[in-house]
């Protein structure tokens, strides 16, 4: 009898293979990263072929490691980047283009032109998402636009389209032998396409950005089974699929309304449960799609998204040369008592939420000649937590709940310097579970709950643990002069674009 689970864990950065046992304990794991493609200031690619095959060795590395077998494994499942977009040939399973990353800018000028044509609150009324770059209607206008041939395929369904989800479960049950073309509806919730009420793509959002209906994926429930897997997890049913930030909310066992996580990955992403209604932002927040697991009711949520997070990390690694590994960031960042008055704003991709201003650019602000690597790596943790501090109150005006206590995971919430100024800012306790791989526990789970290796959410719940709780140390006075700082240079990235 299997007594374990698998986990795709597909990120912006690399890819894992994760094994869940029923106790919710981590057995093992494999992680490969891929390559990061920049063809021009602004345009942000993956190689989609690169990362199916990271795939397909993270399964084998860390089946290898566990001593496993596929028949070991009672079912997979597989969280995923969301917004990041490819185009591929039905017959012959390649892509047609580079993917497109969630943080791509290139649709910039697709998003004014619509954006002129008042559409904007009609799109957002339907799809709880505000005109912008990040989603993925907009990459695949651009990929239609300027493949050749692309759109005369995308409209004879020779053409797919699909985030990384469906581009994963497709190879992984047949691929051009009869793979199945799904999209999850946490998935399909980011592409801009998806009607949150009726949790199918929207008619009249096809027409509006001239989409072919025939190239778009099915929407499927997060928990069911989509298909037995072949090679390299010969029938192993996959039947879990989440975005990786619905993955986490699950992970994180935030399963009543009011319930909050925030990750902190390659982004920031601050999810809070809303219950089986969807809750319309008034203050520069998501409404998105929190999980639908199998025949249930969905569940909604409230989401503020932030670019760059522990990109800004890995950016002062590879283009600065500040540090040689990410690890190194918080023993630089201690090397200082405090920022000497320096800010990070790290408007790569402009700014998302609550603010939405395509046009900021990144900077640092308050330099002197005291200030040295020490203070810019202190100043780039801090930013994550002054970016989520804003999403927070956003969320908090947005829903009239206070907060009692933030759940965090991702690979920045190590950082114990971060998480206690995270927690001195908020003025709230930050809470860091036993496990931050919170996206592939979320992946497992509703791959598990599908076939009844978990018995119910509750169950799932039952596997959460907290490893450490941080609690406020700051005065007012001083919170309030960092926070007034903080916005002194955001208004200064603002216009740059």
């Amino acid at each position: 009898m299997p007594q374990v689970i698998g986990a795709i864990d597909q990120g912006t950065t690399s890819t894992r293979f994760v094994i869940v046992d029923e106790a919710g304990e981590i057995r093992a794991f494999d992680q490969r990263e891929h390559a990061q493609i920049y063809p021009r200031p602004g345009w942000v690619e993956h190689d989609a072929a690169e990362i199916l095959a990271n795939t397909k060795a993270a399964i084998a590395g860390a089946l290898e490691k566990a001593r496993l077998s596929p028949r070991d494994l009672a079912a997979v499942g597989a969280t995923n980047q969301r917004e990041t977009s490819l185009l591929w040939d039905r017959a012959t399973g390649a892509p047609l283009h580079n993917a497109l990353v969630w943080m791509d800018t290139r649709t910039q000028s697709l998003v004014d032109r619509f954006a002129a044509q008042g559409v904007g609150d009609d799109v957002r009324a339907k799809t709880g998402l505000p005109l912008a770059t990040y989603f993925s209607a907009l990459k695949l206008v651009w990929l239609i636009k300027n493949i050749p041939g692309a759109r005369e395929k995308a409209e004879r369904g020779e053409a797919l389209f699909g985030t990384i989800d469906s581009w994963l479960i497709w190879n992984l049950t047949g691929g051009a032998a009869g793979g199945r073309h799904v999209t999850d509806a946490t998935n399909a919730s980011r592409t801009q396409l998806m009607n949150l009420s009726t949790l199918d793509w929207d008619d009249a959002l096809l027409s509006l950005f001239d989409i072919p209906r025939a190239c778009l994926p099915e929407i499927v429930s997060s928990s069911e089974v989509y298909g037995p897997c072949v090679d390299p997890l010969p029938g192993v049913p996959l039947s879990g699929a989440l975005g990786d930030q619905h993955a986490a909310l699950l992970g994180q066992a935030c399963l009543s309304p009011g319930a909050a996580k925030n990750t902190y990955g390659t982004g920031c992403f601050l999810l809070m449960n809303t219950g089986e209604t969807p809750h319309v932002s008034k203050a520069g927040l998501l409404t998105t799609l929190g999980y639908k697991l199998g025949a249930a009711k969905p569940t909604y949520a409230l989401e503020g998204s932030i670019a760059i997070a522990g990109a800004l990390v890995q950016w002062l690694r590879d283009n600065l040369g500040l540090i040689s590994s990410s690890h190194e960031i918080e023993a630089l960042a201690k090397t200082v008592p405090d920022n000497g008055g320096v800010y990070f704003v790290p408007a790569f991709s402009g700014l998302y939420a609550p603010r939405w201003r395509g046009d900021a650019r990144g900077i640092i602000a308050g330099l002197t000649r005291f200030s040295n690597k020490g203070h810019i790596a202190r100043a780039a943790l801090e930013a994550a937590a002054y970016q989520t501090r804003e999403v927070l109150a956003a969320m908090e005006t947005d829903s009239g709940v206070a907060i009692r206590d933030l759940k965090v995971d991702g690979g920045m919430a190590a950082n114990d310097l971060l998480m206690q100024f995270q927690s001195d800012l908020l003025d709230a306790p930050v809470v860091r579970p036993r496990h931050l791989e919170t996206t592939s526990l979320g992946a497992a789970y509703a791959a598990g709950l599908a076939v009844g290796f978990f018995k119910s959410v509750e169950d799932v719940a039952q596997h959460w643990r907290a490893e450490r709780r941080f609690e406020p140390a700051m005065t007012s006075d001083e919170r309030a002069r960092l926070i007034a700082s903080w916005e002194k240079a955001v208004e200064r990235s603002l216009g740059w674009a």
